[in-house]
Parts: structure tokens; sequence; C-alpha cells
């Protein structure tokens, strides 16, 4: 996996890199062909490839420099026409300037384009525009030339997109968008763009695709900076992992071959209790559906038998529809598991290899001391004579049978399962080691008796911090979902999809983790695999569906299957 790297990290890694023979030079040179060779795959795929043009916005710094490397190579390379815009003169002694000029390539300067009308038609007749202005050592708010600049490449873009067809009042198809707006490439960080803090300047320049180096940058990740990177593709140019700096680094972006190397064994002579047995406690009568979709997740994931422990209302109402699943009947009041349940589920959670507790089943206050009482009872103590954040449980076990030992498999807590902890004075020296905890921004406020606000606006800090704090692998969810292991691990999965931000998606990431879990393989393996796994779903839930506005939980449980296939290929 490529590491996650801060702005002074990267320089720390670049100065290693030059003192073990990698000069400077070099790296400009390999991060310009780099670039060039992802233009030439989009020159390729244009509606006219053999009829293309490429303009160069070129910064002052060695962002500038890598665009004219990349620029240099494709006018060697490819029948493209390639054009420079320069913010501001290169010195003449620049030897990638100089191979430009010696090549007789159009270059124009801002401050000699009037009104911008060369920089306007650099852009409305390019197929794709090379972002080389700042990258990551960008100062922000953007001012004078540079502000001004963006502003006029924007208005550009605009006028480039606008269709000159007449649009149709009632279509019988909607139709798309013929605009003719250049592809957007930039180089390291979209300019305008903060790559450490994800801050964007107002004049900021949105990507279509950003190619970076040696390792992605945390702004990358941190919104709203990271709605302007589009596609990430990371180039290693040449720079051993093993560099002083990126060898030890401890947060790194998931890709499609760790997920794949991690996915459990799926030997031919298999029987269903060869790929373990999940068991998922959750449901109530005002939330029936959340345990349906973490059972057919389960299932989708690889496990071989799911089990819903849920009230008799919620098996009623499921049974027929889920003919896969079996069914724990769970005492219940009023519809929500009751406490009593306990006696159930300790004889019962010894079959089983992974448990996920949570999703559905409501916060009253009864079902709050069915967890208590599960999680005590698994660190062989008895229950408090004080319970701890919710009143003492009915007296309707006898005083031998709440002090016995519960046993729990690997456990996931999911939805109102961590709304019930968040109740509990210190919870987490409750849970049992290696416990998966899946919060969205909210909950995980609630956990850490912080403002949602807070989670936000340092998600990288917070998941390490408290996973560490709390000794769980904890799958901080959201655009671009973070996965943290108490030895200090932070992996970010490289998807903001705006399908998964429907009821019921978190259900279904819960259950492909808990399947995970049911088949072996460790916590935070199980984490990465099943986060990666349903965000891709969700990808391609929202194309099979053809919007990512219409998807809804049921149309990713669906797409689960493709997303292994995906891995799998």
């Amino acid at each position: 996996m490529y590491k996650v790297v801060s702005i002074e990290q990267m320089r720390e890694i670049e100065a290693a890199a030059d003192a073990a023979g990698t000069s400077y030079d070099q790296m400009m040179e390999n991060a310009g062909r780099a670039l060039a060779e992802r233009v030439k795959q989009i020159l390729a795929d244009a509606p006219k490839p053999d009829n293309t043009s490429v303009t160069v916005l070129v910064g002052p710094g060695k962002n500038g420099g890598d665009g004219l490397v990349a620029g240099r190579i494709l006018a060697q390379d490819t029948s493209a026409q390639v054009r420079f815009y320069l913010l501001k003169p290169r010195d003449e002694d620049d030897p990638h300037f100089a191979a430009i000029r010696a090549a007789s390539l159009f270059t124009a300067v801002a401050g000699d384009d009037q009104r911008y009308r060369v920089l306007t038609n650099m852009i409305a007749s390019a197929t794709v525009v090379i972002d080389a202005l700042f990258g990551i050592g960008v100062s922000l708010p953007l001012r004078d030339d540079a502000a001004k600049l963006l502003r006029n490449v924007q208005k550009a873009l605009l006028e480039a997109s606008t269709s000159d067809e007449a649009p149709l009042v009632t279509p019988a198809e909607p139709s798309p968008n013929r605009g003719n707006r250049p592809y957007i490439l930039a180089v390291d960080c979209p300019s305008g763009l903060d790559c450490d803090s994800g801050e964007l300047d107002k004049n900021g320049l949105h990507a279509d695709e950003t190619v970076t180096f040696i390792a992605a940058k945390r702004g990358h990740f941190i919104f709203p900076g990271a709605q302007a990177v589009g596609r990430l593709t990371i180039s290693g140019i040449g720079i051993s992992p093993n560099t002083a700096g990126l060898r030890d680094e401890p947060r790194q972006i998931a890709d499609a071959a760790t997920a794949r190397e991690l996915l459990p064994a799926r030997p031919t002579d298999a029987n269903k209790g060869t790929f373990g047995k999940a068991l998922i406690v959750g449901g109530s009568i005002n939330y029936t559906g959340a345990a349906a979709l973490c059972a057919m997740s389960a299932y989708r994931s690889g496990a071989g038998l799911v089990t819903v422990g849920a009230p008799a209302p919620v098996i009623a109402a499921l049974a027929a529809r889920i003919l896969e699943a079996t069914w724990l009947l769970l005492p219940h009041d009023m519809g929500v598991i009751a406490s009593s349940a306990a006696n159930v589920l300790k004889d019962e959670l010894q079959s089983y290899d992974a448990l996920l507790i949570g999703p559905g089943m409501g916060r009253e206050k009864t079902t709050g001391e069915l967890l208590q009482t599960l999680l005590t009872r698994h660190n062989n103590q008895s229950l408090p004579r004080r319970s701890i954040g919710f009143a003492a449980p009915k007296p309707d076990d006898s005083a031998d049978s709440q002090a016995e030992s519960i046993r729990l498999p690997p456990l996931v807590i999911d939805a109102d399962g961590l709304n019930l902890l968040s109740e509990m004075d210190e919870w987490w020296t409750l849970l049992p080691e290696g416990t998966i905890i899946t919060p969205h921004p909210g909950e995980m406020a609630r956990l850490a008796k912080l403002e949602t606000g807070q989670v936000q606006a340092d998600r990288w800090g917070i998941a390490a911090q408290k996973a560490a704090e709390w000794k769980v692998v904890l799958v901080l969810k959201g655009a671009h979902t973070l996965i943290a292991d108490p030895d200090g691990r932070v992996v970010v999965l490289p998807f903001k999809e705006s399908a998964l931000a429907t009821a019921g998606t978190g259900d279904v990431l819960a259950g492909i983790i808990a399947g995970l879990l049911a088949q072996g393989l460790k916590p935070f393996d199980a984490a990465l695999v099943g986060g990666y796994v349903h965000q891709l779903a969700g990808v391609q839930a929202a194309w099979a569906v053809g919007s990512s506005r219409s998807v809804v939980a049921g149309h990713v449980v669906d797409s689960i299957a493709h997303a292994f296939r995906t891995l799998e290929a």
C-alpha cells in the first residue's frame, strides 16, 4: 500500500532519496515522464485521438518543472499539439524551459496576455489541461496574479463546457452533457488545495484526476479539498519504499491488491462450517430492516451460516424474505430486545465465529442492560451494584447466572450498539480485545464526548488517538473512511461515493465485516477488506442503477458479488 504523508514529510523523503542517489533532477524527470504516460492514455481514449492538444499551465516552482518535462515528452512522443502557459517567466538557464524553447514549442506568459485571451483560446482548444501551477507548495489564500489566473482558467473552462445544443424541454430520455470541456490533470495537488489541511481556495481548480508522486498527501483525503482531487493516481517515480521517512509511516491508502491478498481462501472441499458462522444481534419493532441487510451482506461476503438473533416481531417480518438465514428468538419488551436475552445468548454464542451487535436494536433501557451484561460477563466480572450508565438490571436472573461468564466471539459493534456504549462510563474497558467499532461521525462524537464538527475537522488524528486509547479497531465512516488499529496504523479507503450516503448502507458494511470475521480474518484485516468491498460495491451500485442519488442499501447488497468479482479478477 502507498503511504499518506504530510508536506514536510514529503520534503524529508525527497531529501533522503536525493542523498541515497536519486537526484532532484532525476525525480523531476521521472515525475514528468509519469505524467506524460498518463496523458498518453487519456489522449488515446479521446473521441479524435489524431487531433488532440495539450495545454500545460506552468507555475514558478518544481511543480511547473514537472509540467515542462511532461510537455516536452508529449511533444516528442505524440502527435498532440503541446502549448505552455506560464504564470511567470522561467529563468533562461532552466534546462527544462530551455528544452522547450529549443523544440520551438509555443509558450505564453500571463503578464503578456491582455485580458487573458490567449489563455482562453488555449483552454478552449485543449483536449487535456495539465495543472502544474502550484502543487504541494501553495500558501493560501491565493493572491494577486495567481488568483487572477485561476479565476480566468475557471471562466475559460466554463465557456468550454457550455453546449451549443438546444436543450429538450420534455425529452423521452435525458440528454447527456455534450460540452467540450477539457480533461483537467493536476500535478501532485490541484492548484489552490492545501495538501496538509484539505483547505481549498475559493479560486482553486477542480481536477478530473490528480497524479501525485511517491506517496499520497493528507489533503487528498480531507474535505473540502478532497472534492477537487478527482481520481487519484500515485506514481512511485523510482523511489524505494524503504527510503527513510517512507518505510515506517503508519498512514496508508488501501488498494485493490492489498484487499485481494487478504481475502479468505475458498477451498473446493469446503462445507458451510469451513466459512464460519456469524450471529447478528439486532432489530426492533421500529427498525426491522437493519438486521436483514446485515444478514444478507454477511452471506454475500462468504460466511457459511448467518443467524439473526432478534425479537419475535422482527423475525416474523423477515423470515419469509430471507430464506437463507437461521433465527434465534430473543426475549423482548414491547418489540425491543430485553436484558433477559443474555441468558439465551450465553448458551448460543460458543457456537459462533463472529458476533455483530447493534444494527436496528434501538436505545431502550432494557436493551442497554443486555449489552452491558454481555460485555461485563465476558470480562468474568459480576455486574456492578451501581450500573454504569444504566439502572441496575431487573432481578429476573439468579445471582449465580449473573456472575456466570459469557464467551464472546470476535465482535463488531455498530449503530445503536455504539449509541448504547456511549451512555456507559469508560465503556472501552469492557470491550474484548480486537473489538471492531464502526461509527459514523455523529456516533464517533458521542463515543468520544466531542462535537461532530471536531471529529470531522481532525478525522485522522482522532481516529488514531482513539483506536489506541480504546484498544479497538476503529472504522470511522464517511467519504474516505478511515480504519485505525491500536498499533498506530491508519488506512484510508480511496472512495468518496455519495451513493453510500443513504440509510442502511452502514448495516451492509457491518454485515460484510462480520462475515469476514467469521471466515477467520483478523479484526484489522476484516475491517480493511470489508470497508474496501463495501465502498467498491457502492460505486458499482451507482453504475448499475445509473445515478448515485437513486441507490438504496439493497442495491449495495446486490453489488457485493460484483465487488468481490472485481477484486478476484
